[in-house]
């Protein structure tokens, strides 16, 4: 029987995952939150770049 590490791994980090939404939500919220925050400073960025690109 082959055991296939890359399954395991994302088993696992569903495990982690979960685990840390339902031991902690406050702070499971706060990095959903840090990390949409981080995207759409991106694309805000992105935006920015394109409008100053073709003045």
């Amino acid at each position: 029987m082959t055991v296939n590490i890359k399954k395991i791994l994302t088993w696992a980090g569903i495990a982690f995952l979960l685990f840390f939404l339902i031991s902690a939500p406050s702070q499971a919220s706060d990095v959903v939150n840090g990390i949409l925050a981080s995207l759409q400073q991106a694309a805000e960025a992105v935006i920015t770049f394109m409008r100053n690109l073709f003045e």
